[in-house]
């Protein structure tokens, strides 16, 4: 309980102060114009800057139109946050090296580098916003040589990170299925964080009718995310996937026509929310026939080295996003061996997706949204 009371003063503290540095410095950027009006300008920047918090505490007593209003507006205000603080940040230290090494350097006027930094700001957000709302098809060809009882390959399709919700709503789940259907894929794959934190929001909005759209003659095969476990709702997100004909695999498996197995595992964030260990991967594949193909889903691509132990043949993940936001991308690529893309060690291969969806702002910069098409060979060892 400590470490948690101390993670949440760090996080408000550090929150706390991005917000104050931002707003500081746009103040004095435009200190001219804004002088009259500090008050009024104080007053909205704090309220703005209130809105991520305000949202999740108003569940439940704000009208659900109103929150969903202010959530929206925090989305985007993090995202404003965030690149306003990695430009000042940036400008500051230009500035601070340039007084060091040419002192006698006249430096620009305040108003031209607020402008400057609130018009680069703009730019990259509508960018972002355009960029994130236009996924791509991304395409992989895999082989993988064993036998599965006479099917010599397979089209799958795998999905992550939708995020369905508030702010991926039925039109963006509207044109992936649609995308997804033209496809023609034989099996899709939902490889975690399909319904955002609010499962109820999901089934109020009846986006399950949409997903039901979804009908290749292998069927729909999901794990759970650690966004359906964060909002308390694990058990209704299953229920509301499975009303949509969607298979949700929580440490367990399933024989496709006697050809192929999917595995599902839990995701790690059961143990936080629920006190529940997710079962370890020899425990989840007890009984699995090695001889033919293993395909795994896991949310979060984490020890890749368990898969490969365990006689997996192709694993397909998420999670990532590949940072969102550049260049939170170089942190995911420290975090994880694989943060998107794919990776093959031997017998034994890795897909992971940066999603379809986003989570918290609806802004991308550095990555785009995907569907990922996947033509799987299979190939006996004697062919």
């Amino acid at each position: 309980m400590k470490s948690f009371i101390a993670i949440v003063s760090l996080f408000f503290l550090v929150y706390a102060a991005a917000c104050y540095y931002a707003g500081l410095r746009l103040y004095q950027s435009w200190g001219g114009v804004l002088a009259a009006y500090a008050g009024y300008y104080w007053g909205c920047y704090v309220l703005l800057a209130s809105t991520p918090l305000i949202s999740p505490l108003g569940r439940g007593w704000i009208p659900r139109w109103l929150n969903g209003l202010v959530a929206v507006a925090g989305n985007y205000w993090l995202a404003a946050l965030y690149y306003l603080v990695v430009s000042w940040a940036l400008v500051d230290s230009i500035r601070l090296a340039g007084g060091l090494l040419w002192p006698a350097a006249p430096g620009l006027p305040p108003a031209w580098l607020g402008a400057a930094v609130t018009v680069t700001v703009g730019c990259l957000l509508a960018y972002g916003v355009w960029n994130g709302r236009n996924p791509r098809i991304c395409r992989y060809e895999v082989t993988i040589r064993k036998s599965a009882g006479g099917l010599t390959g397979l089209r799958a399709v795998l999905v992550a990170d939708i995020h369905l919700g508030l702010i991926v709503g039925k039109d963006r789940l509207t044109a992936m299925v649609d995308q997804i259907n033209r496809l023609n894929p034989d099996i899709v794959f939902l490889a975690g964080d399909t319904i955002d934190e609010d499962a109820e929001l999901f089934i109020e909005r009846k986006m399950a009718t949409l997903l039901k759209r979804l009908t290749p003659r292998y069927g729909v095969y999901a794990v759970l995310g650690n966004h359906e476990y964060l909002g308390g709702q694990a058990l209704l997100a299953v229920q509301a996937l499975e009303q949509a004909g969607v298979q949700v695999l929580r440490d367990r498996y399933v024989k496709v026509n006697e050809q192929f197995y999917v595995v599902g595992r839990d995701d790690p964030t059961v143990a936080r929310m629920e006190g529940a260990k997710r079962l370890t991967l020899p425990a989840v594949m007890q009984g699995i026939d090695r001889s033919l193909p293993v395909i795994l889903l896991d949310h979060q691509p984490q020890n890749l080295t368990e898969g490969q132990q365990q006689g997996v043949d192709l694993q397909l993940s998420g999670h990532t996003h590949h940072g969102q936001f550049f260049p939170n991308n170089l942190v995911t690529e420290r975090l994880f061996e694989l943060d998107w893309g794919y990776l093959r060690k031997g017998a034994y291969q890795v897909i992971v997706s940066c999603g379809y969806g986003t989570w918290g702002p609806p802004v991308r910069i550095g990555n785009q949204p995907e569907i990922v098409d996947i033509r799987i060979i299979f190939k006996s060892s004697a062919g």
